[in-house]
């Protein structure tokens, strides 16, 4: 699969996480199952989908300090996104700052693996 292609798909992946995570939201609670697991099934999808690019892309040129750097960030960010997922779809009512810091990680997820692949497609 081609660099661009692999852009797409992973630009794909999280139009989808946002419109489906935004469309859960919207249906109040109790959350609806079927639309939180559409929800978390592309969630994990992109996840596979950009572990397998980075696993590819090392096989062809070990990875730098910057590129390892860019990958820990990024996974950082997917596993805090799907922690107060969690934690948000639980019976349980949580605090607003897991809202909150469930709003902001997603962002960063994105940008932060739009980064890594960046980096790792310049090389």
């Amino acid at each position: 699969m081609n660099v661009t292609l692999r852009a797409v798909v992973a630009g794909l992946f999280f139009l989808v996480v946002f419109l489906s995570g935004i469309w859960l939201s919207r249906t109040g609670r109790p959350l609806n199952v079927a639309i939180s697991t559409v929800h978390k099934l592309i969630s994990l999808a992109a996840g596979v989908f950009l572990l397998v690019t980075i696993y590819q892309q090392s096989r062809v040129i070990p990875l730098g300090a910057i590129e390892w750097i860019a990958i820990v960030v990024t996974g950082l960010c997917f596993l805090g996104t799907v922690a107060s997922g969690g934690f948000l779809s639980s019976e349980k009512p949580m605090p607003a700052a897991v809202l909150r810091v469930h709003q902001i990680l997603p962002v960063l997820a994105t940008l932060s693996t739009a980064a890594t692949l960046y980096l790792l497609f310049s090389r």
